[in-house]
């Protein structure tokens, strides 16, 4: 079972420091706010079918890589997923990331730096755990394909999301929001 640490592994954390102007620990420890928050956000919204096919959809146009460095990242597309997954609690959803934090320097501002830069990296690295990832064509054997995604919740996305959320701090940050900012205006 993929967990936090695993996608964590897959930021390309100095490079975000770098772009920000910020110190690597604070943009860590930014990150590590960052992941739970996400896929919280993505859990909240796939919390129903028609939640899960549209997440479903939106990883297959994310099935091409995960980006290896900021360069790499479309973070255009970051903030459209940011405002899909939070909508108008965004600036509240930072401030509530910042604040959950141990290390004090991470603020909202950056909070609301890193989220669309991580948002397509997440997506990305979600698709290779669900849709199996992308393959070199011109070098490798054509992959099996794949089986179709279930959206029930009993397994699929909503199960991969759990597993993710399953960690101490996934379990506290984003119970925090789920509890709170996202599933208010949920029905």
């Amino acid at each position: 079972m993929a967990d936090l640490n695993a996608l964590l592994d897959q930021i390309p954390v100095g490079d975000i420091a770098r772009q920000l102007g910020i110190d690597e620990d604070v943009a860590r420890a930014a990150v590590q706010q960052v992941l739970p928050g996400l896929v919280g956000g993505l859990a909240a919204n796939a919390n129903d079918a028609k939640g899960q096919t549209t997440l479903t959809n939106v990883l297959k146009h994310h099935n091409k890589g995960i980006a290896k460095s900021v360069k790499e990242v479309d973070t255009e597309d970051g903030e459209k997923i940011v405002r899909n997954v939070f909508g108008p609690n965004t600036d509240a959803v930072a401030t509530k990331l910042a604040g959950a934090s141990t290390k004090s320097d991470v603020t909202g501002d950056i909070i609301k730096q890193v989220l669309p830069i991580v948002a397509p990296i997440v997506l990305s690295w979600l698709a290779s755990q669900f849709l199996g990832g992308k393959t070199d064509t011109a070098t490798a054997a054509p992959a099996p394909a794949a089986p179709e995604p279930e959206t029930s919740s009993s397994g699929g996305i909503g199960d991969l999301l759990g597993g993710l959320l399953s960690s101490p701090q996934g379990q506290q940050i984003a119970g925090e929001l789920l509890g709170g900012l996202l599933g208010a205006g949920k029905k």
